[in-house]
């Protein structure tokens, strides 16, 4: 893809309307993405401390995180489902097929997600630190351009942030989730390395990367 599509420009804080607001239905959507991202902070915190070595506080939840590593050990090796087009924040069109050949992180978020707003530095440095062989995507599940280009700018976002917004189809082809975030990362061959539930730290992140380049 060209540089333009991969290097966005800068962007600038956008008010949103008073017409951008979700309908009723969006926000029951969006109230059990909540209720499931809390959940899936947890698992991520618990994997985190079980990667330093560090026991887990809780059984229950030690176990409910096996079991979401599980499912999500399901995807590695698949095709990557790619054959989608959808719109980036200033209105571009996007093909995940063009970015065949890089890896890509595909980031699941939402802006009222607070794990997914710790996780934004880290994705920035990765994209900035491996720019050439690297392409970070910030698929945001349902909020409006105006939103993602104040947070953009707010947040120094250096990579593509996709409006997933209307998209449930391409949810569900890189599914289950049963929060945000979830990262998806793809080798150059366009086939499913990993793919994580919950925050993940630069290293984590890093270490994965690795292993593909």
């Amino acid at each position: 893809m060209d540089d333009q599509q991969t290097q966005p420009p800068a962007v600038t804080p956008n008010d949103a309307s008073p017409d951008a607001a979700f309908p009723e239905p969006r926000l029951s959507r969006r109230a059990a993405w909540i209720a499931m991202g809390s959940v899936a902070l947890a698992l991520g915190l618990l994997w985190a401390a079980s990667d330093l070595s560090e026991p887990a506080s809780d059984d229950k939840l030690s176990a409910i995180m096996a079991q979401d590593e599980l499912e999500d050990s399901k995807a590695i090796g698949k095709d990557a489902p790619l054959d989608y087009t959808l719109k980036d924040m200033n209105g571009r069109d996007v093909r995940l097929s063009s970015f065949r050949g890089k890896v890509i992180l595909l980031n699941f978020w939402a802006t009222w997600c607070h794990p997914c707003k710790e996780e934004i530095p880290d994705l920035v440095t990765l994209q900035t630190q491996y720019k050439d062989d690297v392409v970070v995507l910030g698929f945001s599940i349902d909020d409006t351009p105006a939103q993602l280009k104040e947070y953009a700018y707010k947040y120094q976002m250096n990579y593509p942030v996709l409006v997933g917004a209307d998209h449930a189809n391409i949810q569900e082809a890189y599914g289950p989730m049963w929060g945000v975030p979830v990262t998806i990362i793809i080798g150059r061959d366009g086939k499913i390395a990993k793919k994580q539930s919950g925050i993940r730290t630069l290293e984590q992140f890093e270490r994965e990367i690795k292993r593909l380049l």
